[in-house]
């Protein structure tokens, strides 16, 4: 291994994996380190890897935009054959359901999103198989009302065309590597980093648990659930006015209805009334997550590898009658079948992609659950930070500005600074 490096990235994830392949692409040398086995291994094995544009603020609308015309020219973006396949975009269209504000359409309108407000005949005869009430607000299943019967419908659903899935997050990242390692970059797994070192203003190096020292002048914090421990490695947690933590988080597996092709005609789908979202999933299944509602216990992580990884009956209780509502006919198996992990979340839920206290040392942090769609665009903004950065650019004075390839946008990267104040414009929740 070598001594040293010019940057050295820890988490091989898909914010890790996309920063390592922009920063190789710009000639620099990364060492990518990793504690789990194979690139992609961790959190981003396990998300939803939905590709959707509607966000509650602009930033967040214009860089998920950016990254779908990535995922639409995956192969031409990694330039590279992968021996294990190409990961594939699944551009199944998507539909928020209930209330979608002005602002947001304004946005879509000022990007030039497409989309479509559908009536409910349309919503019947696109998607029959869903009820049109409205269940707000969002209950658990033990709630005495859970169960009442609703009293108005919703009189619309958005159709936005831009949007899907990735049917397998882990080859995107191995997609990834290999794009990387052809770039000059290289990763090491089974590499668990254990101290991060700082001479009097700027960061020198990390040390593994086997005892390797690697110095570099740069390290950039791609740890996802793990992130708030590096930070507190480095000593940068406490100057940050945005913090991040470990959130354990479920999502949960039910056949389509009976009739139904949901793999090749259902829809990634939002229903803000009863805080769930759903997509097709191979077998024709369907795959549920929650948004988060308040009725719904917060489960935080004080050590993000020691947590309860098996599918909880009450999660599943929630998340799955809450789909069989707006989907009466949806099959409910006697046995729950999901999957758990964690979410890197900061306190507003937008993430930070900035600089630290500590010269060298960034920060690609509070981004999963849903961030796995902007990997390829948070690689680009992050390669473009460290590079103006390290050749004197004061960001935390004048934000740098990255201009995007295929929107022709140019995005502010003070918007994810560790400095700002709680966004009161974020949703606080996450769609895949």
């Amino acid at each position: 291994m070598a001594a040293n490096s010019d940057v050295i990235i820890i988490g091989a994830g898909i914010i890790g994996a996309a920063t390592a392949f922009e920063l190789a692409k710009k000639n620099y040398r990364p060492l990518v380190f990793d504690t789990l086995p194979a690139a992609g291994y961790g959190s981003t094995s396990n998300s939803c890897a939905v590709i959707r544009t509607h966000y509650s603020t602009w930033d967040g609308i214009a860089i998920a935009y950016e990254g779908y015309f990535h995922w639409k020219n995956w192969g031409a973006y990694i330039g590279v054959e992968d021996d294990r396949g190409s990961a594939r975009f699944v551009n199944s269209g998507g539909l928020i359901l209930g209330h979608i504000s002005d602002r947001v359409l304004g946005y879509f309108n000022k990007l030039g999103i497409e989309f479509e407000v559908w009536d409910m005949d349309t919503l019947a005869r696109m998607a029959p198989y869903y009820d049109h009430h409205d269940f707000s607000p969002p209950r658990k299943p033990e709630d005495e009302h859970f169960f009442d019967d609703p009293t108005s419908k919703f009189t619309q659903a958005v159709y936005v065309p831009s949007t899907g899935y990735v049917n397998d997050p882990q080859l995107t990242v191995h997609n990834l590597q290999c794009a990387a390692e052809a770039n000059g970059a290289r990763f090491f797994f089974d590499r668990k980093v254990v101290a991060v070192h700082r001479g009097k203003t700027r960061v020198t190096g990390i040390t593994l648990e086997n005892g390797d020292r690697i110095d570099a002048p740069v390290i950039v914090n791609a740890a996802g659930p793990h992130s708030f421990i590096v930070n507190r490695m480095a000593g940068v947690e406490s100057n940050m006015h945005i913090k991040t933590r470990a959130l354990r988080h479920e999502v949960h597996f039910v056949p389509a209805p009976a009739g139904v092709n949901f793999e090749k005609e259902g829809y990634v789908t939002s229903d803000a009334t009863l805080a769930t979202y759903h997509r097709p999933e191979a077998g024709n299944m369907v795959l549920v997550g929650s948004m988060d509602p308040e009725c719904d216990e917060k489960i935080w992580v004080d050590d993000p590898d020691r947590f309860n990884r098996n599918v909880t009956t009450e999660q599943w209780r929630a998340q799955v009658y809450r789909l069989a509502r707006r989907i009466p006919e949806l099959p409910i198996p006697s046995a729950p079948k999901g999957i758990v992990d964690l979410y890197d979340v900061s306190d507003d839920w937008i993430p930070i992609y900035d600089r630290s206290d500590l010269d060298g040392f960034y920060l690609a942090v509070g981004t999963s659950g849903n961030q796995f769609k902007n990997g390829p665009v948070v690689g680009q903004m992050m390669a473009a930070l460290i590079d103006a950065c390290e050749n004197g650019h004061k960001h935390d004075e004048d934000p740098v500005t990255f201009k995007t390839t295929y929107t022709d946008q140019r995005l502010n990267m003070g918007f994810y600074s560790r400095l700002r104040q709680i966004n009161r414009d974020s949703s606080f929740s996450v769609i895949g």
